[in-house]
């Protein structure tokens, strides 16, 4: 249990009169996601039951509402509601004093609209309360974020809803990173922070936005952003449910909804816009979410929402160096090497001469020898035999994977898959005991998995080869079908990619939602894509001798920056070098050739920071020789005028109120920062 508490209602100073009639703190938590995002998987379990760093989504959206001062909680349960309801009412959630959980069922609606209308009507909701959904990570405070709420509600009782909000860009203080989201415009009056517009599929192909006349008319001052993210964190005044009931008849999502308010200026009601800076805040809803959260979390930036620290649902695991966490009862061979930020779940044996890196790992795995495992997600009990390579692949519970198997980057196993021996996955495959639906039907009929559809009899294949080919004569056609297509021995049917609305993993080797829409095929979320895209222009500039390189893309400055230094790090490690001093000489070599270029992309201490951040990554992960040099480089880019001395030192600040784990590049530049710190004294 998160020990931390926030004032009970979160508003300090309320009058006494309004003390005797307060209602405590309640929150309504939509526990289904009505999306098809994560299918094959929300075929068979509801997505806020899916483990996140081995503890279920759902728990760190409650343990934050709990933590938060929050007293009553309704759990609005649909698609899947009874693995929902029983998980909870055999939860410790269940009868805590002063947080109440209580489950509202509905197997009629299909959207968020529908579950606000239903709520409405059940007369729960007596006061303000939080609207969440429960794939939500934060550890803000809604202390503040509330007192301005209900200051305005005084003033104003037109005023309905706070929408908290935060940068979408990577935060050298929070170090929250993208999320994959689709490019949000909004328009916020700067001084009364009223949200103007709101619009998440922007045109970002022309980069344009258009505002009615009458919003620039009747506003005096706005200003408009595309670097904020939405955190789906709602403060509510009461009148919020009613807006469904009285004025909208099919709604998508709510955020899509208020949208519609904001347009039509329906009865003059007012949203309003609460940033959060230091605090974390993000809502996975899609694959390149889940892993950015799921990394943010085993480093630490959702503190104490984290896997060494008991909340409800969590099973404890004991922090390590380089940031590695490992339950007090897993079986590892001598020989096997865990790499760094790593999570090991209780009862998970790993074999001989074994390596797993950037990954986590479930309760009860069987993991053979000379396995390689790099940046995946592996379920509960799955087995993987031995000499299986495995990247950047989601496996779910009961997966077994026979000798010798492969799994491409970017593809991902459902519940109790078998893959054939020595059989390769294709990239950004899914595979599942479902057949793909034929049909687009609605996004609860599609995650409601019927088990009397016969697909589900696919898991009667035996798991063992010496009974396969006696299983086989009983087989019907579809079952066949699916063990051909893992391989011998197999299990599953693979899905097609082209019939997936966009949600596909991109070839990228990294978690992230691509587009198949081929009007759309020039537009890309995927950063990493993008990375590699800056690298290869760079090195065709290099290679061209070219004194101009144009980088046509849709991103910020901080992304470009970051690109472009790794790209010109990675020529000088690939320049040849017989010695740490030679390679220094390769990247003072590099950096006076482009110093313009990478200038061009540094307008702000804030994309500077981004590049010693980026430089801190790149010594951890992908070009570990600079790790011995980092200090050395950052001198060179100080006297090579890249970097400012106030950018150094804010870093370094930032740096101070971050784990030990993740100060290691501080501790070697003490020296260096010292002497900035009594420079700028001097001066």
């Amino acid at each position: 249990m998160v020990a931390k508490k926030g004032n009970r209602g979160g508003v300090g100073g309320e009058d006494a009169e309004e003390e005797l009639t307060r209602v405590p703190l309640q929150a309504i938590l939509l526990a289904d996601s009505f999306a098809t995002l994560f299918r094959p998987i929300t075929l068979e379990r509801p997505k806020v039951l899916l483990p996140l760093v081995n503890a279920p989504m759902i728990d760190y959206t409650l343990a934050w509402l709990e933590s938060a001062g929050v007293e009553e909680v309704f759990v609005f349960c649909c698609a899947h509601s009874k693995q929902v309801i029983d998980y909870l009412e055999n939860s410790k959630w269940f009868g805590q004093p002063n947080f109440s959980v209580t489950t509202i069922e509905s197997y009629n609606a299909t959207s968020a609209g529908d579950a606000l209308r239903l709520i409405y009507e059940r007369h729960v909701i007596r006061g303000d309360f939080i609207l969440v959904t429960g794939d939500t990570v934060s550890n803000m405070s809604l202390t503040q974020a509330l007192k301005e709420h209900k200051e305005r509600r005084r003033k104003d009782s037109n005023a309905v809803m706070t929408m908290v909000i935060k940068q979408s860009k990577p935060s050298p203080i929070t170090r929250q990173s993208r999320l994959g989201t689709e490019e949000l415009f909004m328009a916020i009056d700067p001084n009364t922070k009223q949200l103007l517009y709101y619009e998440d599929k922007a045109d970002t192909l022309k980069g344009t936005v258009s505002l009615d006349k009458a919003l620039l008319i009747d506003n005096s001052s706005i200003s408009l952003h595309n670097d904020k993210q939405d955190c789906y964190i709602d403060i509510c005044c009461p009148e919020v449910l009613s807006l469904f009931t009285d004025n909208f008849l099919t709604i998508s999502t709510y955020v899509v909804t208020f949208q519609g308010l904001l347009v039509d200026d329906i009865m003059g009601y007012k949203i309003f816009t609460q940033e959060i800076h230091s605090s974390y805040a993000a809502r996975i809803d899609n694959y390149r979410s889940y892993d950015t959260v799921s990394k943010d979390i085993i480093q630490r930036w959702t503190y104490p929402l984290v896997p060494d620290v008991q909340f409800f649902g969590n099973c404890v695991t004991k922090l390590e160096r380089q940031g590695t966490y490992r339950a007090s009862d897993i079986g590892l061979s001598r020989s096997a090497k865990i790499g760094p930020f790593t999570v090991i779940g209780s009862g998970t044996t790993i074999g001989n001469y074994t390596e797993v890196s950037n990954s986590v790992i479930g309760e009860g795995c069987i993991i053979g020898s000379n396995v390689s495992i790099d940046g995946c997600y592996i379920w509960d009990k799955v087995t993987i035999e031995d000499g299986c390579k495995l990247k950047h692949a989601i496996v779910c519970d009961g997966v077994i994977m026979k000798s010798g198997a492969v799994l491409e980057a970017g593809v991902v196993l459902s519940f109790k898959v078998i893959i054939g021996q020595q059989f390769g996955v294709p990239a950004y495959s899914k595979v599942s005991l479902f057949q793909q639906p034929v049909k687009q039907d609605s996004d609860e009929e599609l995650e409601y998995a019927d088990n009397s559809s016969g697909n589900i009899e696919i898991a009667s294949i035996s798991n063992t080869p010496e009974k396969l080919e006696e299983d086989l004569t009983e087989l019907s056609d579809s079952q066949i079908q699916a063990a051909s297509e893992v391989g011998n021995g197999g299990a599953g049917f693979i899905w097609s990619i082209s019939n997936e609305d966009g949600n596909t993993l991109p070839p990228s080797g990294e978690l992230e939602p691509g587009s198949v829409n081929d009007s759309d095929e020039d537009v890309r979320d995927d950063f990493a894509h993008f990375e590699k895209e800056v690298e290869a222009t760079f090195l065709r500039a290099v290679t061209k001798t070219s004194k101009k390189t144009m980088l046509s893309y849709n991103l910020t400055s901080s992304d470009c920056a970051g690109a472009l230094f790794y790209g010109m790090m990675k020529l000088a490690l690939d320049t040849p070098h017989g010695s740490s001093g030679e390679l220094v000489k390769n990247v003072a070599s590099v950096i006076a050739k482009w110093k313009k270029l990478l200038k061009y992309y540094l307008p702000s201490l804030d994309e500077e920071i981004e590049v010693i951040l980026k430089f801190e990554e790149m010594c951890l992960e992908s070009t570990k020789e600079y790790s011995s040099l980092f200090v050395q480089v950052l001198h060179l880019l100080y006297d090579k005028d890249i970097l400012q001395e106030d950018a150094i030192l804010n870093w370094a600040s930032e740096k101070e109120e971050a784990d030990e784990s993740d100060k290691l590049f501080l501790k070697q530049a003490e020296k260096f920062i010292q002497w900035l710190n009594e420079a700028s004294e001097e001066e």
